[in-house]
């Protein structure tokens, strides 16, 4: 019986599970939005509002813990200095998961999970691959 355990296992072992919400995570945090499955997503939700909170009390132990988790030092400021300060006022309820159809391969759902009032300019634009793709601006890439 699975009574009051929430979460799921997605067929994965503990360290590997642990694995993919960090990346997830990382990704998350850095652009701010990302397509996943809609599985994913969810239980993505619980676990960097967690995160998100922690940034939001502003403790040293929290910054520990949050490195800990992530690794990354950039990301760790970012929780703490310009995410703490844009969910100031909010209690709870960071991120928004939209769904958007299926994947063309197995026809999973798959989902947007983004952070509510996120910056545009932090999705970045992708790298051009080839010398005939570098002529082309980077506002067309970006579509």
């Amino acid at each position: 019986m699975r009574h009051r355990i929430s979460g799921r296992k997605f067929n994965r072992d503990t360290a590997q599970r642990k694995a993919m919400f960090n990346s997830l995570a990382k990704a998350l945090l850095k652009y701010e939005q990302i397509v996943t499955t809609l599985p994913k997503a969810k239980d993505l939700r619980s676990y960097i509002e967690r995160m998100l909170t922690l940034g939001k009390k502003g403790t040293v132990a929290g910054r520990r813990q949050l490195f800990a988790d992530l690794r990354d030092n950039s990301l760790v400021s970012k929780v703490f200095g310009t995410l703490a300060e844009r969910y100031a006022a909010r209690n709870g309820g960071y991120t928004r998961v939209v769904k958007c159809g299926f994947r063309r391969g197995d026809a999973a759902p798959i989902a947007v999970i983004e952070l509510l009032d996120r910056d545009p300019a932090a999705k970045g634009t992708p790298a051009p691959k080839n010398d005939a793709v570098a002529a082309v601006p980077a506002d067309v890439i970006a579509q």
